[in-house]
């Protein structure tokens, strides 16, 4: 089970070690990355194995919307950190609980998002041919 600590990050802060930050504000809420948020809590590990599990743990629930029924706030939508600490780690025990699927989940999970970097890269490149086309055309 990964040992993790979770704070409200400061701006400016230089944290050493492994973390994952997570977007606190907006309609994101919820959202992991490896650099940090303005509006973020920040989760410190203790070796790197530990923050990657977390890190696609978070991202499940994030994409799953997992985080919206506990955003306050009528303009701008926030998520409370004592919300976020006591939800975040049952649910980190509960998906835990079976290791190996979770291995599984992660392992498809990065390989749909190396897919959909692909994907993105693949469009990059019919856009710039477009416009070199056009370019040419319209030069005429």
């Amino acid at each position: 089970m990964p040992n993790f600590i979770i704070k409200t990050h400061k701006k400016d802060t230089v944290y050493k070690g492994n973390q994952v930050f997570i977007l606190n504000k907006g309609l994101n809420s919820g959202k992991p990355q490896k650099e940090p948020f303005t509006n973020s809590f920040v989760i410190a590990f203790q070796n790197e194995e530990d923050a990657e599990t977390i890190y696609w743990l978070a991202y499940s629930l994030w994409k799953s919307n997992f985080w919206h029924q506990f955003l306050i706030g009528s303009v701008i939508p926030f998520l409370r950190i004592k919300d976020f600490k006591k939800d975040f780690d049952s649910k980190v025990n509960e998906m835990m609980q079976e290791h190996e699927l979770h291995q599984k989940q992660v392992q498809a999970l990065r390989f749909l998002e190396q897919k959909e970097d692909q994907f993105h890269k693949n469009i990059n490149l019919i856009n710039e041919m477009r416009r070199v086309i056009l370019r040419r055309y319209c030069k005429r």
